[in-house]
């Protein structure tokens, strides 16, 4: 069976590869056709939706996508899975959510940072979205990024196991 994964980000690519052991997984890198920094659970979703639709038909298609979410005056930490399956069934999944201090909102959405951008600056990192992510800094790393990717594609591969998709692509 083959896999797609709509990244080449390597927390991504291994939780796809670790959930679908069994597979072979290819990374390709397509465009979310979302904001760099997606605002809103539409827009992640959409994201990770773009992403999974631009893939190869010939297996399994999988994106996904961290975001950011304003609810009432907190903003949390997101992050959505698709999936689509050989006869463009989409499943769709959801991670943790968690909030996130108050001067990322500022920098978000007064100075237009993206997330990795402000993680790496404030936390002295380099490529932080490679590696444990602001859930790991935001968890003391009880929760590194690549779990929260894992969990994620489990939903979606138990999901596609049982059939119980949202619909079909368009």
């Amino acid at each position: 069976m083959k896999v797609y994964i709509a990244s080449q980000n390597r927390t991504k690519v291994e939780a796809v590869r670790e959930v679908f052991k069994e597979a072979t997984v290819i990374a390709l890198k397509t465009d979310s056709k979302v904001s760099n920094q997606p605002k809103s659970e539409k827009e992640t979703m959409q994201g990770a939706y773009n992403r999974a639709k631009a893939l190869p038909k010939d297996g399994l298609r999988i994106g996904l996508e961290a975001g950011v979410s304003l609810e009432e005056d907190i903003l949390f930490l997101i992050n959505f899975g698709v999936l689509i399956d050989q006869d463009d069934n989409v499943y769709l999944a959801s991670g943790t959510k968690i909030p996130l201090p108050k001067f990322i909102y500022n920098e978000i959405y007064e100075e237009g940072k993206e997330l990795a951008d402000i993680m790496n600056y404030h936390y002295n990192k380099e490529e932080i979205n490679t590696k444990e992510g602001a859930i790991g800094i935001f968890t003391n790393n009880n929760v590194p990024r690549v779990e929260i990717f894992i969990h994620i594609v489990k939903l979606l591969k138990g999901q596609y196991e049982s059939k119980n998709y949202i619909g079909r692509v368009n």
